[in-house]
């Protein structure tokens, strides 16, 4: 059992396993591990290894690391638009009898902590709460039974959406891929951490105080294990590769009498229960290079 998080100190990038609000540098018990999770997912014995030595290796403040990418240069990251009832009924969409997929680039994606960015073309930026999995072994026709075994673990997903530009065309590709809108992290935990599939987890957005989404990851239509075999039926997963099972109910677009849009100068957080809280400091785009500047 793991909880990781990829980060960063004075002494560069790593990877530490996460125990309570210290953490292990493990890249710096062996530096075969790296400086993301793509070398603990290549060779899945390293961790064994690693263990007897985590529990007499100096630790440091979680508090401490600054958040990286779980994975730096991810392969594929695809991600479900359609997977809970009520959220597919607040959208106007009618229940889908296969999954809604869609794809990210590597720009739009960002580490948990780092700024999300409104856009200056549009104010329409909303919020979605999401399970992402992270893929450990790879394949395709890959069956729903043998599909959890391709899970390397489970994170926290942000799917920043610009409404405004999704709603131009059939295809969600420019309202689902502006830069810096898809938080990740910051902690990834090992399956045996949570239920299989990561199922009936509480999943949670807010800003403040203010409860934005509040469902259970058992709400979902397709399940982890579905998804991975559904995917894998046209495309080879590899490892390394990213999967958003999509959001609940009470995204900002669908709230009543006004949507209620993310703005700048608020933290958007997103929990789910048992992997941690990826926080998302919210910039206007015209102040991205200044921000970029002062770090």
């Amino acid at each position: 059992m793991m909880k990781y998080l990829v980060g960063e100190t004075s002494e560069g990038s790593a990877v530490f396993a996460v125990v309570g609000e210290k953490a292990v540098n493990l890249t710096a018990l062996s530096p075969s591990v790296g400086s993301d999770l793509m070398g603990l997912i290549a060779d899945p014995s390293l961790a064994d290894a690693l263990t007897n030595q985590i529990a007499a290796a100096p630790t440091i403040p979680v508090a401490s690391i600054t958040p990286a990418l779980p994975v730096a240069a991810p392969g594929t990251i695809i991600c479900m638009g359609l997977n809970y009832t009520d959220h597919i009924k607040e959208g106007g969409y009618d229940i889908p009898e296969y999954p809604a997929l869609f794809m990210r680039g590597k720009n739009s994606i960002m580490a948990a902590g780092k700024p999300m960015v409104r856009p200056s073309c549009s104010e329409t930026l909303d919020y979605e709460a999401e399970l992402m999995l992270i893929v450990g072994k790879g394949g395709r026709h890959i069956s729903k039974e043998a599909a959890l075994d391709h899970v390397f673990g489970y994170t926290v997903f942000n799917d920043g959406s610009v409404r405004e530009y999704q709603r131009k065309t059939h295809q969600w590709t420019p309202g689902k891929n502006f830069d810096d809108t898809g938080a990740i992290g910051p902690f990834t935990v090992t399956p045996d951490e949570v239920p299989a599939g990561a199922a009936g987890l509480k999943i949670e957005s807010r800003v403040g105080d203010e409860i934005l989404q509040s469902s259970n990851t058992a709400n979902m239509i397709w399940d982890v294990a579905t998804v991975i075999a559904t995917i894998s039926e046209y495309t080879t997963l590899e490892p390394g590769d990213l999967i958003a099972m999509g959001t609940p109910p009470g995204v900002g677009h669908a709230k009543k009498p006004n949507p209620r849009w993310l703005r700048p100068g608020e933290t958007v957080e997103i929990e789910i229960e048992g992997i941690g809280i990826c926080a998302s400091p919210v910039i206007d785009e015209k102040d991205a290079g200044t921000q970029v500047a002062a770090e």
